[in-house]
């Protein structure tokens, strides 16, 4: 490549890593894999290396990835937290131990070899055996303080078994166990599922309410020594085991090798056994044991010139793709999933996995009965990267995805915009944890005491199946669930009974009809006054009402002309459950004909409860701020939507404004 050319693409290239890499550490939302980016890496530093004269200062092979978030302090770290410089061959590896030979003069250097975790890395710092203060690493010289949220993680140590200055350095991650609860739960409450564990602790970790980061499943493995008073040791493994007796959770899966063969087979190991790790890991990390040889070898401003790390490459294999069956997820989503002639890859034998929806198997242009090549990158779920067309024989057949629900039964449906089908079904098995949880939710008859956890344990043990079973609910049975329950269970029986009596947008919003929310179903209960009425209304007389539309109507429609909602209704009819709306009385309306729109997290309120007052005294609430916006109610880390309202000259209300003119 002419150095023209070189100097385009590189521009290219600066541009694209510096985007993802804001997606990856500043928004914690990952767009394209690890291997992909570390392949626009690789080409970068390549191209830099053979033109040195247009290297960049702020090219992102010269510095540290990441920011200090809006909202923490900074913290200047007194040893700098620098990242790794990364190797996709054995022959790199073998480089790197020549060249470390060669600027130390040894023959043969002794390594340790460590499990590379995919995490946060931070720093934390303790004086005379005390935890003061722990940061993330920020640009490497920067970073964010964390104390507070840090000091939620159960296996960091408070207090020290000895009275020592330290700083240490640690990754937070979350475990792989973990991640897929804590997703199947996101799911269920219709929040948005982690691109990966990973980005699913770095957000974790920095938020700014050390509350919700307590709500979070975290863990942290320390793997190096920053600074040590009075340090007596040369070697890093000694430290090492220094810090677990010490009391610090270290990186379990560690070995001292002398010489790089030895090293070597150590990092072929873990990748033969990482499937099986509890965390997440794509790579491993070989470091110079002795501890004055760092010093001799010495860092860029970037990177240690005694460490690097070894990425494993994503394995490909061929197969044959023997059928596609249909799962339904928790929301009702349909996912078409790959039946696979069994193959051994990166460590684990692969017999199915996903196809995400028909747009993907359009894409990919698949057929049962097709070789395919498969591919699993560090530890995400192995996917189809192609087919091999020129195996085909003419006995392939297409897939065509179902109409109906293949558990049971109800109509499945593909909306405009949306790339998954849906099983539409309120009764559904598949269904059944995220309707009742919706069901029993804020949003629906918000039953005090009846989330998630209670639920999946009820839904467990075969005592909830369907939503009216909230209603038959026994007393020993709730109690069952918590030790000294007998209090938990008497209210919880009692906020049950209290919901029959919620107004009846309260029960249209809990059956999570598609796009009907709390705003919708006030408009729905307010025109029909019965259950029966909205039942009996005509997908045409739906459409006509105002701030409905066709195909919400066609929604609402179809939902109440299925068996399993007439059951179910039914079922709720019978436990007591009020079906009518109120009678209209007299409202203070002294929000008539004003427009709220909401940015930022407020403390007193979620966004719904915040609406809901707006609305009771006859206001409205708006996604978007324009001209006609009356008011924009703004909390903490408001966004573009306040700064639009300072441009368009739109009242903007702090929380405390707000609770005056509700008083």
């Amino acid at each position: 490549m002419d150095k023209e050319s070189a100097e385009k693409r590189i521009k290219e290239l600066r541009e694209k890593t510096q985007y993802y890499a804001n997606k990856y550490y500043d928004e914690d939302s990952p767009e394209i894999s690890d291997f992909e980016y570390d392949m626009l890496m690789v080409e970068l530093r390549n191209l830099e290396a053979e033109y040195p004269d247009l290297i960049d200062k702020d090219s992102l092979t010269q510095k540290v990835g990441g920011h200090v978030k809006e909202g923490f302090e900074k913290v200047e770290h007194e040893v700098p937290l620098q990242s790794l410089q990364d190797v996709f061959s054995i022959e790199d590896l073998r480089l790197f131990d020549a060249r470390v030979r060669k600027e130390t003069g040894r023959e043969k250097i002794d390594y340790t070899v460590e499990a590379k975790i995919d995490g946060l890395s931070v720093a934390l710092e303790y004086v005379e055996g005390k935890f003061v203060r722990g940061a993330t690493r920020g640009n490497g010289q920067i970073g964010e303080d964390v104390t507070a949220n840090l000091r939620t993680i159960k296996d960091i140590p408070k207090t020290l078994k000895e009275n020592v200055n330290i700083i240490v350095r640690g990754e937070v991650f979350i475990s792989k166990a973990d991640f897929e609860k804590m997703n199947a739960e996101q799911e269920v409450l219709e929040e948005k599922t982690f691109a990966n564990a990973r980005n699913a602790a770095a957000g974790s970790l920095r938020q700014l309410d050390s509350k919700k980061t307590a709500k979070r499943p975290l863990d942290i493995y320390i793997f190096n020594v920053q600074r040590l008073e009075n340090n007596p040791f040369n070697s890093h493994y000694e430290q090492l085991e220094y810090l677990e007796k010490i009391g610090f959770n270290v990186n379990p899966v560690k070995k001292k090798c002398i010489g790089i063969e030895s090293a070597i087979k150590e990092i072929e190991r873990i990748g033969t056994i990482r499937e099986s790790l509890s965390f997440g890991t794509d790579g491993a990390v070989i470091k110079v044991d002795d501890l004055e040889l760092r010093e001799v070898l010495g860092t860029t401003f970037k990177t240690p010139r005694w460490a690097i790390a070894y990425k494993y490459p994503p394995e490909r294999k061929e197969t044959i793709l023997k059928d596609i069956i249909c799962q339904v997820g928790r929301t009702g989503a349909i996912t078409p999933m790959a039946i696979l002639e069994p193959i051994k890859l990166a460590g684990s034998t692969i017999s199915k996995t996903t196809l995400h929806n028909e747009d993907f198997i359009t894409s990919k242009d698949l057929k049962i009965g097709d070789h395919v090549i498969i591919q699993k990158a560090g530890d995400v779920i192995p996917e189809v990267v192609e087919v091999v067309k020129g195996k085909r024989t003419g006995e392939e057949k297409d897939f065509v995805m179902p109409d109906t629900c293949p558990v049971c039964g109800a109509p499945a449906v593909r909306e405009n915009g949306e790339a998954v089908k849906r099983c539409i079904g309120i009764e559904c098995s598949a269904r059944k944890l995220r309707n009742i949880v919706h069901f029993a939710s804020k949003a629906g008859m918000d039953i005090d005491g009846l989330g998630y956890a209670i639920i999946e344990q009820l839904v467990d043990k075969g005592l909830l199946n369907t939503i009216s079973d909230i209603y038959y609910l026994k007393k020993d049975d709730i109690a069952s669930l918590k030790k000294n329950g007998e209090k938990f269970a008497t209210n919880l029986i009692n906020a049950i009974n209290a919901s029959k009596n919620n107004s009846l947008d309260k029960l249209i919003s809990a059956l999570g009809i598609r796009h009907i929310g709390t705003k919708s179903a006030k408009i729905l209960a307010k025109e029909y006054k019965s259950m029966d009425n909205l039942m009996n209304a005509s997908e045409v007389s739906l459409s006509l009402i105002e701030d409905v539309g066709q195909i919400t109507a066609k929604s609402v429609y179809e939902f109440f002309h299925q068996e399993q909602t007439i059951d179910l209704i039914e079922k709720l009819k019978k436990a007591g459950v009020n079906m009518e709306e109120a009678e209209d009385e007299e409202h203070d309306n002294r929000f008539a004909g004003k427009t709220f729109v909401l940015t930022g997290s407020l403390e007193k309120y979620t966004r719904d409860e915040a609406s809901e007052i707006i609305e009771k005294f006859g206001g409205k609430t708006s996604g978007s701020v324009s001209k006609k916006t009356s008011y924009v109610l703004a909390g903490e880390e408001a966004g573009s939507k306040l700064t639009k309202a300072e441009e368009l000259g739109v009242k903007v209300l702090t929380e405390a404004e707000f609770d005056e003119m509700i008083k």
